[in-house]
């Protein structure tokens, strides 16, 4: 069978290889995972609960340990890694408070003496992750199904197998049972037959738009409930009454938090004429302060790509940017994943940095001559996952965010996930929602049950 590598993206050293499951044990996966499945709905909830609180108590206590897998198969820096861990924990208890509420039976007025709704567990759940955020994707996925019922399996990006592996080992030190969370270790292309077996009952998919066609066909050749959540090119608007010191640090992190691999970073940054200059000169200075190398270093602001051939990809986007007539203001050069930091101005519709999602260090600056221009740019692009509007007057910002066709909206704040609130997108960004009660719904069975 295929070995799958991990790779310390800055020095280009291999850490560890992993044997890829036999059909066999992904079989016995299958087997566990089903019968794991009917054994957690016989399990009071707070049995789940105490499980998922121990689990975000060995989170805490093991940060280090859990962020530095992170940063040596995927090079983003410590300091970021330990926030992710962090996060997963934080919403661990979190899930663990609210989610008794989020199952709640809920009544319903009909013709009937009684009427309601149940959610309830369906069965395996396959989560198929990317590894930019190899815990924090995850956790978003299983916290609210294990707590909910389901079991979950997990097809972890293949240069992250030690992140999923990990993961699995801490579910089970936390006391759930063997085969309520696992890691199946599986190229892509051998994921339909995962897919098709009928012990799985939904799929969701957090990684590229073709990654999630591929998938979406998949799911529905095979009557499975899928979530997708795909890629972004996330309009960060700027309008001329913003608070723009704040708005130019906001969007610096938005869009190199993670050397810029993220599907909600701040991609594009679309800023009324009258303010583009002063944003220009304010972020730049900031650029060309920022720190890029060794992610252990204290002092690195921003690690390495995850791979070569990422960064090989983001250096052709650039290329082809500037030949189309965007101008590079800083940056641009790179050295196997280490790319600088990077801003390019002057880049209009139809130039491959505008159009195309852009994963990795590099920082657009559109011009819009007013508002409703700035609206209708940021509406261009196919994508539709998040996006943000920074604006001193509130009432402007929360009627324009009603134009703005995305999932999410943030108004002077950058665009960030959070248990407590829906996230997902619309057109080539996806479908269906994680986390809060309507991602916590997606993979169960809402259930009419009528007394006449």
């Amino acid at each position: 069978m295929a070995n799958f590598k991990s790779v310390y993206p800055y020095t280009q050293e291999t850490i560890a290889e992993y044997a890829a499951h036999t059909k066999e044990q992904i079989e016995d996966l299958l087997a566990k995972g089903h019968s794991t499945y009917r054994q957690l709905g016989q399990i009071p909830l707070q049995q789940r609960c105490d499980w998922m609180l121990k689990a975000a108590a060995l989170l805490k206590e093991q940060v280090t340990e859990h962020a530095t897998i992170i940063t040596r198969e995927m090079g983003k820096t410590l300091k970021e890694a330990k926030a992710e861990v962090l996060k997963c924990a934080a919403s661990a208890e979190y899930y663990a408070q609210h989610i008794a509420a989020m199952l709640q039976p809920k009544p319903l007025n009909s013709d009937a003496s009684k009427s309601y709704v149940l959610y309830q567990p369906k069965g395996i759940i396959l989560a198929i992750m990317p590894w930019n955020f190899p815990y924090w994707q995850v956790f978003r996925f299983a916290l609210p199904n294990l707590l909910a019922g389901n079991t979950g399996l997990l097809k972890h990006a293949s240069n992250v197998s030690g992140c999923a592996l990990a993961i699995e080992k801490l579910f089970l030190q936390a006391g759930f049972p063997e085969g309520a969370f696992q890691a199946v270790l599986v190229n892509s292309k051998d994921i339909e037959p995962i897919i098709a077996d009928d012990r799985i009952q939904g799929v969701t998919l957090t990684g590229s738009t073709p990654a999630g066609m591929s998938v979406a066909q998949l799911a529905g050749k095979y009557i499975k409930k899928s979530v997708l959540e795909l890629g972004g090119s996330d309009p960060f608007v700027v309008l001329k009454d913003a608070d723009l010191e704040a708005a130019a640090a906001a969007a610096v992190k938005a869009r190199m938090q993670n050397a810029g691999q993220s599907c909600i970073a701040a991609k594009r940054w679309i800023v009324e004429s009258a303010v583009a200059e002063e944003f220009t000169h304010q972020v730049t200075a900031i650029l060309q302060k920022m720190q890029q190398g060794d992610p252990f270093a204290e002092s690195t602001d921003m690690g390495p790509m995850a791979r070569p051939d990422l960064a090989e990809g983001l250096a052709k986007q650039l290329q082809q940017t500037t030949q189309q007539g965007g101008r590079l203001l800083t940056g641009g050069q790179y050295e196997g994943c280490n790319f600088a930091p990077t801003l390019l101005t002057n880049v209009q519709p139809h130039m491959t940095a505008f159009e195309e999602e852009t994963f990795g260090p590099l920082a657009t600056i559109i011009t819009a001559r007013d508002e409703q221009q700035a609206v209708s740019l940021a509406n261009h692009p196919t994508f539709g996952l998040g996006a943000a509007l920074w604006s001193k007057d509130l009432e402007k910002a929360a009627r324009l965010a009603t134009q703005i066709e995305s999932g999410n909206v943030y108004i002077n704040d950058m665009v960030h996930s959070d248990a407590r609130l829906p996230f997902g997108g619309i057109k080539q960004s996806g479908y269906g929602r994680e986390l809060a009660a309507e991602g916590t719904h997606e993979f169960l069975n809402i259930k009419t049950v009528y007394i006449k």
